[in-house]
C-alpha cells in the first residue's frame, strides 16, 4: 500500500505528469465551454423559429451580381451566388498580389539606392500609404477613377476594340475553338520540357562549374512552339468586339472600376509592407557577400539578381507571407464601392434574403481560411526551398 502511495506522489509531483494534466484539465474546459455555447445557440434557434440548415443554398438567388467569370442570372441559386463570390474575391486578391509584389520588390529596392532623391521618394511613399487606413485608400482611388473617367459617349477609343469610361475598361472578348487546346497542351509541354533542361544545365553547373544561357530554350519552348502550333491549326481563336448601343456597351468582356480601384488600393497599401520586408531582407545578406560580388566582377543588377536578392527572399519570404494573407482578407472591404466578392453579395446580399446568419457566416469563414491556409502552405514551401538554396 505504501509503496502505491509512493508511486502515486512521484507521479504527481513530476513536471511532465503535472503539465499533461493541466493540458487535458484544460482541453477538457474549452470542449464544454464549446459544447454548452453550441447547445445554446441551437436551443435560441429553436425557440425563435429561426429556420436552418443549408437548404437555402438550393433557392433562387432572384438578384442580378454585376461581375460574374462564370455563367450567372437572377434565377440562379444562392449556391451559384456563392461560387461568383468565392471566384471575383481569388481574381481581385490575385491580380492585388502581383502588382503588390513587384510593387513591393522595386520600392524595396529603391529605398537602398545610394540616389539621395530615389531613396527618399520612396521612403515617402511607405510612410504616406501605410499610415492611412486602407478603407479610405479604397474609396479615394474609387472616386478619382470615377471624377478621371470621361462618360460612356465621349469613352478612350484605342484601335476601335478597347474603350475606356467611368463604366470601365472594355475589351474584345476572346472566343476559343475546340481545337485551341491543343495549344494550351503544347503550352504547358514547353513548360514541363524548359523545366527539365533547366535542371539538366542547374546539375551540369554545379559539377562543372560551367554556365550555360537557357534563354533561348525558355523562348522555343514556352513561345515558338505553341506559337508554330496555334499557326498549324488555322488560328483557333476569335474575337467578340464591344460596341457602343444605346447608353452602354455591350459585347466583349468589361473590367469595372470598382474591381481597378480596390486592386490597385490593395496593392498600393500592401507594397509598402511587402517593401520593408524586402529592404530589411536585404539589409540581413552579410556585408563579405556582397564584396565577393564586385570582386568576381559582376554588375549592381547581376550582384542583386544573383546573390543578394536569393539571400534576402529567404528572409522576407515569412512577413510577405502575412501581408498576402492580411490583402486577401482585406477584400472584403470591397463592400464599401459595391464590388461583387464573397462578403458583398454572399455574407451581404443573400444573408439579407435567407436571413440564415449562421450558416452563411461559417461558409464565408471556412472560404477565407481555406484560402489562407492555402496561400500560407504554397509560400513556406517556397521558403523552404529558398532556405536550403541559402544554406
Amino acid at each position: 500500500m505504501l509503496d502505491k502511495l509512493k508511486t502515486a506522489l512521484y507521479f504527481l509531483y513530476n513536471n511532465e505528469v503535472r503539465a499533461f494534466l493541466f493540458q487535458l484539465i484544460t482541453l477538457a474546459i474549452i470542449g464544454y465551454i464549446f459544447y454548452a455555447g453550441i447547445g445554446n445557440m441551437f436551443s435560441n434557434i429553436e425557440e425563435r423559429g429561426i429556420k436552418s440548415g443549408f437548404d437555402f443554398l438550393t433557392d433562387e438567388a432572384g438578384f442580378d451580381v454585376a461581375e460574374h467569370l462564370i455563367e450567372y442570372s437572377a434565377e440562379s441559386t444562392n449556391f451559384r451566388v456563392f461560387l461568383v463570390g468565392i471566384i471575383n474575391t481569388l481574381v481581385v486578391s490575385g491580380a492585388a498580389i502581383v502588382f503588390a509584389s513587384i510593387l513591393g520588390l522595386i520600392i524595396g529596392v529603391a529605398r537602398l539606392s545610394n540616389n539621395y532623391i530615389v531613396s527618399k521618394l520612396a521612403s515617402t511613399y511607405v510612410e504616406i500609404f501605410r499610415n492611412i487606413p486602407i478603407l479610405l485608400q479604397i474609396l479615394f482611388w474609387y472616386n478619382i477613377i470615377l471624377i478621371s473617367l470621361p462618360a460612356v459617349r465621349n469613352s478612350i477609343n484605342f484601335f476601335d476594340g478597347i474603350f475606356i469610361n467611368l463604366r470601365g475598361i472594355f475589351l474584345p472578348k476572346p472566343i476559343f475553338d475546340n481545337s485551341f487546346l491543343w495549344v494550351v497542351i503544347a503550352i504547358i509541354i514547353g513548360i514541363l520540357a524548359y523545366i527539365f533542361i533547366k535542371k539538366y544545365f542547374n546539375k551540369k553547373h554545379d559539377k562543372t562549374g560551367i554556365a550555360t544561357k537557357t534563354w533561348m530554350y525558355f523562348v522555343g519552348f514556352i513561345f515558338i512552339f505553341p506559337s508554330l502550333i496555334f499557326l498549324l491549326l488555322g488560328l483557333p481563336i476569335s474575337f467578340e468586339y464591344p460596341a457602343l448601343k444605346g447608353f452602354n456597351f455591350t459585347g466583349g468582356t468589361s473590367i469595372s472600376p470598382e474591381f481597378i480601384a480596390l486592386a490597385f488600393a490593395l496593392g498600393i497599401y500592401t507594397a509598402t509592407y511587402i517593401s520593408e520586408a524586402i529592404r530589411s531582407g536585404i539589409e540581413s545578406v552579410d556585408k563579405g557577400q556582397k564584396e565577393a560580388a564586385k570582386a568576381l566582377g559582376l554588375t549592381p543588377f547581376q550582384s542583386l539578381k544573383m546573390i543578394i536578392l536569393p539571400q534576402a527572399l529567404s528572409v522576407a519570404i515569412p512577413p510577405i507571407i502575412n501581408q498576402y494573407l492580411n490583402l486577401t482578407k482585406n477584400s472584403s472591404l470591397a463592400a464599401a464601392i459595391g464590388y461583387s466578392e464573397l462578403v458583398s453579395v454572399f455574407t451581404g446580399t443573400v444573408l439579407n434574403n435567407v436571413g440564415q446568419a449562421i450558416e452563411i457566416i461559417l461558409m464565408t469563414m471556412a472560404v477565407y481560411l481555406t484560402i489562407s491556409l492555402l496561400i500560407s502552405l504554397l509560400l513556406n514551401i517556397v521558403n523552404v526551398k529558398m532556405q536550403f538554396k541559402s544554406r
